[in-house]
């Protein structure tokens, strides 16, 4: 039994999954913040599955790219349950997550998470059925360059994550597809699946050494330099 957790957006998402089924998705997006419901979210979900802690043997969260905040808490959170109980921990990386939204399919996913400032967090992946591939690296791209780049490819692409919902108008207008609401969104049960996947390949994580993929510093970080380097 693997418990999964996804707090890289607003959306608070965990899930309680064996190899080959879902036992639980737990996914909500509200006004509060993730350490305000992380614990009760995974305790009332688990409760409500009859899983108690001592079946679960391996737990995932995703890494990033994200919201800076959102990510610290689940990783906090997710290091501290590896260490006391003992089990592995696996990290999957945000954008790799909402492309596995698309697994059991045949399709080229565009994961895309905001970065601010009319810039995004973006890959590609090519999706068969159950194998997810990446077929360009993450990157911070603004959202005007990343739909002329993929409006030029050759192939359909669907577009998931945050950012999706934010620029579905210049999506759309590129050709790019979004991916329905039910599965646009980052979905612990995805980062279960993706989970499995690296487990099985003998992928995982210290959790002494693990630390969020921001693929780059944050604004409070800059900000902070540039004054610094003022004075």
């Amino acid at each position: 039994m693997l418990l999964a957790i996804d707090t890289s957006s607003l959306v608070l998402s965990c899930a309680l999954a064996e190899k080959d089924r879902l036992i639980s998705e737990w996914t909500v997006q509200r006004k509060l913040t993730h350490s305000e419901q992380l614990i009760p979210h995974l305790d009332n979900m688990m409760k409500d599955a009859g899983v108690s802690r001592e079946e679960i043997t391996a737990v995932a969260c995703s890494l990033g790219p994200g919201s800076f905040t959102g990510l610290r808490i689940g990783l906090a959170s997710i290091k501290m349950m590896a260490c006391i109980w003992d089990v592995p921990l696996i990290g999957v990386d945000t954008l790799e997550a909402l492309a596995w939204n698309m697994a059991g399919g045949e399709a080229y996913a565009l994961p895309i998470m905001d970065a601010q400032r009319g810039n995004v967090y973006a890959a590609l992946y090519s999706v068969h059925g159950s194998e997810v591939v990446k077929e360009e690296q993450e990157t911070v791209i603004s959202i005007d360059e990343l739909t002329e780049k993929v409006s030029g490819l050759s192939v359909p692409v669907t577009a998931l994550g945050e950012a999706a919902d934010k620029y579905a108008d210049k999506l759309t207008e590129a050709g790019i597809t979004l991916a329905p609401p039910a599965i646009r969104c980052c979905r612990a049960g995805s980062v279960a699946m993706a989970a499995w996947n690296k487990l099985e390949k003998g992928k995982t994580e210290s959790p002494l050494t693990v630390t969020p993929n921001y693929i780059r510093r944050s604004e409070a970080e800059v900000q902070w330099e540039l004054r610094h380097r003022e004075k």
